[in-house]
């Protein structure tokens, strides 16, 4: 059992440089299976959410050849199978995109029902809208999806809600269907784009992605491409908050400034100080931080998956502070671990209704997803005294080398293996 062990009240100073985005890594890695040759994906994050989804690849029958840390190439001509095994599946939410990807390869797919961080129901009903309108039927048995579709035909597709995963898998299944397809109500994130600007990259068709409109004309071939993942948006506003409450001064490297806007905007209102600069952004907090009301909301909105690090920072700002969540059920869970470490936080549904303290107290904590892990660690680092955080494959499912990265910041931090408990026999 590892964990993190933090000594806190270390002020953040340095350099930082951001990893490829994992939302964007897991959909083109799901992407590649689409290409006649072979891809070279350069920037590619080295966190444990990747390494599964190319797992899934290799066990599916890919070539897949490591260049170096941050770079490798996949030929998807040798994958015979339209079957993705259950078990590698189940492990990571981003799997979900071999769907889209294994229908517009072999017009069928088999995929389990995908796995990821559990704070809400996340149904898939508008992936199976768009691959129905494509000319598919499916069915759900045990666990399994099997789509199928004699020919992938062009459509239009109105999604109900603006999901980034739905856009994404009829993006994919749609770049090989017959004819055009136009997607209204698509999300606009910017994996959104990249997914389609690493397809057209191969010969696909696609405009309007980073609109609300996105057509897609479909294609026979792609071919083989070398393309680099836009930098993590979500790494660099944690990096930004973690600034922030430490009363540091950082240098965020590897960054596109005007995907993080609606997190400079927000830091910015709380007193601290953001500087922007061509591919890095500079955070420096020297006073109090003040109160803010914070809503999530679709892009250019401010994100979900920035919500459990914004709300801990608001727990130690003067004043109260109002977060809504409007995008998934159930994701304050973590707010009983802040709790632990002295943060007055009251959930009710969608809202939580945060009164600042002075500061936080150390305390032994459990990262109960991926964001709300990296808020533990951000309130590990400003609190008073020593915090030990527990199931922290949570975190690596989505940082790289973030223990690494937090020290070269001046951060006191270290990983510690802990031997499990030994259970005892029954007599």
């Amino acid at each position: 059992m590892d964990k993190f062990v933090i000594n806190g009240g270390n002020r953040l100073h340095g350099e930082v440089s951001i990893s490829g985005a994992k939302n964007a890594a897991l959909a083109i890695v799901c992407g590649s299976v689409l290409c006649d040759g072979i891809c070279r994906i350069e920037n590619i994050p080295d966190i444990t959410d990747v390494a599964s989804i190319v797992r899934i690849l290799d066990d599916m029958g890919a070539k897949v050849r490591t260049v170096n840390r941050s770079t490798i190439e996949i030929d998807p001509t040798t994958i015979k199978t339209h079957v993705a095994p259950y078990e590698l599946v189940r492990q990571s939410r981003g799997s979900s995109y071999l769907m889209g990807a294994l229908l517009g390869r072999f017009s069928h797919a088999v995929v389990g029902m995908p796995g990821g961080c559990n704070f809400g129901v996340r149904p898939i009903d508008q992936h199976l809208k768009g691959f129905t309108a494509l000319g598919a039927k499916y069915s759900l048995e045990g666990g399994m999806v099997d789509i199928f579709a004699e020919k992938l035909k062009g459509n239009s597709i109105y999604l109900d809600i603006i999901s980034v995963g739905a856009t994404i898998n009829i993006i994919l299944a749609a770049v090989r269907a017959q004819g055009t397809t136009v997607i209204e109500n698509a999300a606009k994130e910017p994996h959104v784009v990249d997914v389609a600007n690493f397809l057209n990259s191969m010969g696909a068709d696609i405009r309007g992605a980073g609109t609300d409109v996105i057509k897609i004309h479909g294609c026979s071939y792609l071919g083989g491409t070398t393309y680099s993942i836009i930098p993590d948006q979500i790494e660099a506003g944690t990096y930004m908050v973690a600034a922030a409450a430490t009363g540091g001064d950082v240098l965020i490297r590897n960054v596109i400034p005007k995907h993080l806007e609606s997190i400079s905007a927000k830091l910015e209102e709380m007193g601290v100080t953001v500087e922007e600069y061509d591919d890095s952004i500079r955070v420096v907090r020297s006073g109090t931080l003040n109160k803010c009301n914070i809503k999530t909301m679709p892009h250019p909105g401010f994100p979900t998956d920035m919500q459990p690090q914004i709300t801990t920072l608001l727990s130690i700002a003067q004043g109260t502070s109002i977060v809504n969540e409007s995008i998934f059920d159930n994701r304050f869970r973590y707010v009983e671990e802040l709790k632990r470490m002295g943060a007055q936080i009251s959930v009710d549904g969608h809202l939580a209704v945060i009164e600042g303290v002075e500061h936080l107290n150390g305390a032994p904590v459990k990262a109960t997803d991926l964001r709300a892990g990296v808020a533990m660690l951000i309130a590990g680092l400003c609190a008073h005294g020593v915090t030990q955080i527990e199931d922290i494959f949570h975190i690596e499912r989505g940082y790289e080398c973030i223990v690494e990265k937090m020290q070269a910041l001046g951060a006191d931090i270290k990983r510690l293996s802990v031997p499990e408990p030994a259970i005892p026999r029954a007599i």
